[in-house]
C-alpha cells in the first residue's frame, strides 16, 4: 500500500489490513480505497490525530469527565458498546476538537487491545442529557462532515447508532450528521427519548437504567488505561510522521 501510495503511512499493526479487510468484507479494491481515506484522514486531520499524550492538560480534563466511555462487557451479539457523553464537557472551556480528539484515542486503544472489534463491530450510545445549545454550535456543517467521513472509514464497523436521552430538538442536529451519511449508516440510526434499545442487549450504568459499572467507575478505569498506554501513543504516531522505520 505504501509502495502505490507513497505519501500515505499506514499503521506499524499489520493486523490494521486484516482489520480493513474484515470491513469490506475481503473486498480488496474496497478495503485499498477505505486505508487511503483512512490514512489521509489522519494525516490532514493533525487537530485530532498529533499530539496525543494522554498526560497532557487538556487531555487529562476530558479523560477525568469521561467523554467516551467504552463497556467492560459485549452486547449479545459481542459487539463493543460505547458511551459517548455528548454533553459531559463544558463548550466555555473544551474544544470540541480536543473531544474528538480523546475520542478517537480510546477507539484506537480499544482496537490496539481486541481485534474482535473488527470483527463484529461497534455499537454507540450517545447520552445527550444535559445537551445546549452551545454544544450544538460547537458543531458546524464542516466539523461535522470530517466526523462522519471519519466514522465511515475507521476499521470497525459501526453497528448502530443510538441518541438516547434525546431532546425534541435533536432533529436539528441530526439532520445535518446524516445529510454526510452514506444510505448504510442513516439506517443504523435511532434516537430514543426514553429508555433505550442497546439497555435490551447489554447492561448499561445506572445513568442509562442499568446495573453495570458506573460512568465514574468507567471514567477511572478508562483513564488507567490511557496513561498505561503513553509510550504506545507516543510510538504509533512517531511511526505515522515517518520518524521510525
Amino acid at each position: 500500500m505504501e509502495e502505490e501510495q507513497p505519501s500515505l503511512r499506514m499503521h506499524k499493526d499489520i493486523r490494521y489490513l486484516v482489520y480493513f479487510l474484515r470491513t469490506t468484507k475481503y473486498d480488496v479494491n474496497k478495503a485499498k480505497q477505505k486505508i487511503v481515506k483512512y490514512c489521509k484522514i489522519r494525516s490532514t486531520r493533525i487537530e485530532w490525530f498529533q499530539n496525543r499524550d494522554p498526560y497532557l492538560p487538556e487531555i487529562q480534563e476530558l479523560l477525568d469527565i469521561g467523554v467516551f466511555l467504552p463497556l467492560k462487557d459485549k452486547d449479545i451479539c459481542n459487539r463493543q458498546v460505547v458511551i459517548i457523553r455528548t454533553a459531559a464537557h463544558n463548550p466555555k472551556y473544551h474544544a470540541q476538537d480536543n473531544v474528538f480528539k480523546v475520542d478517537k484515542m480510546i477507539l484506537d486503544l480499544l482496537l490496539y487491545l481486541d481485534e474482535t472489534i473488527s470483527i463484529y463491530g461497534i455499537v454507540a450510545v450517545f447520552d445527550m442529557k444535559n445537551v445546549t445549545l452551545n454544544h450544538a454550535l460547537q458543531l458546524p456543517p464542516s466539523l461535522v462532515k470530517r466526523t462522519v467521513e471519519s466514522w465511515e472509514n475507521y476499521p470497525c464497523r459501526p453497528q448502530l447508532l443510538e441518541f438516547v436521552n434525546a431532546p425534541i430538538h435533536v432533529n436539528i442536529v441530526l439532520n445535518v450528521f446524516r445529510s454526510f451519511m452514506s444510505t448504510k449508516m442513516k439506517s443504523r440510526v435511532k434516537v430514543s427519548r426514553r429508555g433505550t434499545h442497546v439497555g435490551t442487549l447489554v447492561n448499561l450504568p445506572p445513568e442509562l437504567g442499568g446495573t453495570g459499572d458506573s460512568y465514574h467507575d468507567l471514567t477511572v478505569y478508562w483513564k488507567r488505561k490511557m496513561q498505561e498506554h503513553a509510550c504506545w501513543f507516543a510510538e504509533a504516531q512517531s511511526h505515522e510522521m515517518g520518524q521510525s522505520s
